[in-house]
């Protein structure tokens, strides 16, 4: 049997990310061989989420370059895409809870079966394919931990009936399904108590162990790492300090008696504030590797600049 990883190389050289209102990251390297586990760490805004989706071919990079499994971004996107998988995204790749746990696994076993093969697959007799698809379900599950018979409902839960640590599990699932070369993950350690947290990184570290390229967004790095004979790759954003505001020059009043030149109008225009998210993109630092405005939403990247951008030049 083959033991050699599946997963994808992953490399990148002053890799950055560009939208209308500013940077989302900029000035990121890093090199992470086949069947890695790359943590992505930093603070809500700081463009973590971006770097995921550029890296899997979601988004159009602005600088730099990067390749995953030999596939140079941005010239081969949509084939990076067929070779990664999004798990955990909000807004992206997320779960629906209205759905129970079983369909979530249905409908992804029938999109698998239509796209994910070749033309010549879907001429098998429909019990081949069946039992195929059944063979994928049941592997995608184990592989990240998830037994559908210890849930409350079984196969029959509803997603909004589900733990934290059980939503990202199934996530997971869903997207190894097409068995990806690169999967990655948003948010792997949002609002998770310490116990969850190491069980998530263990499911993780079990996927990278077989094979797997794993990119995982945190705000906290597992510990470890090479103490416990993984490649773990360490990529930081949002590592630069914030400017230090300009003091405003000193003014002299104007007296009654004071013979100068009456004001100018245009000298008392309001100045250009850096901290303002319309004036943002004007003010940016020369090299500077965050956002040029914050993201919106507490507990998961909402990069104004990145959103655009998403919307301008990439697809789920």
């Amino acid at each position: 049997m083959d033991s050699t990883p599946h997963g994808a190389a992953v490399t990148a050289a002053g890799f950055g990310l560009k939208g209308p209102r500013g940077w989302a990251f900029r000035n990121i390297d890093l090199t992470a061989g086949p069947g890695s586990l790359i943590a992505v760490q930093g603070p809500s805004g700081s463009g973590r989420t971006c770097l995921l989706l550029a890296l899997t071919g979601r988004m159009k990079p602005a600088e730099g370059t990067a390749e995953v499994g030999g596939l140079p971004l941005p010239k081969k996107m949509a084939a990076v895409r067929a070779v990664s998988a999004l798990a955990h995204v909000p807004g992206v790749a997320e779960l629906d809870p209205a759905l129970t746990v079983g369909e979530h696994l249905r409908e992804r076993a029938l999109l698998q079966g239509r796209f994910g093969g070749s033309l010549r697959a879907l001429l098998r007799p429909r019990r081949e394919r069946r039992a195929e698809a059944r063979a994928l379900v049941d592997g995608a599950l184990e592989a990240a931990g998830l037994d559908p018979e210890s849930l409350p409902k079984g196969i029959r839960t509803s997603v909004r009936d589900l733990e934290r640590l059980e939503a990202l599990r199934l996530s997971v699932a869903l997207a190894l399904v097409g068995g990806p070369r690169l999967l990655a993950v948003d948010d792997t350690d949002l609002k998770l108590s310490d116990e969850e947290r190491a069980a998530a990184w263990a499911m993780l570290r079990g996927l990278a162990a077989a094979g797997t390229t794993v990119l995982a967004v945190c705000s906290e790095p597992p510990e470890g790492g090479k103490a416990l004979g993984e490649e773990l790759v360490l990529v930081r954003t949002g590592d630069r300090p914030a400017p230090a505001p300009e003091k405003a020059a000193p003014t002299t009043p104007v007296t009654s008696t004071d013979t100068a030149d009456p004001i100018d109008p245009a000298d008392t225009a309001d100045p250009v504030d850096p901290t303002d998210p319309a004036d943002a993109a004007d003010t940016a630092v020369e090299g500077d590797s965050r956002p040029a405005a914050d993201g919106r939403a507490e507990g998961h990247d909402d990069e104004e600049g990145a959103v655009d951008a998403f919307a301008e030049t990439g697809r789920a």
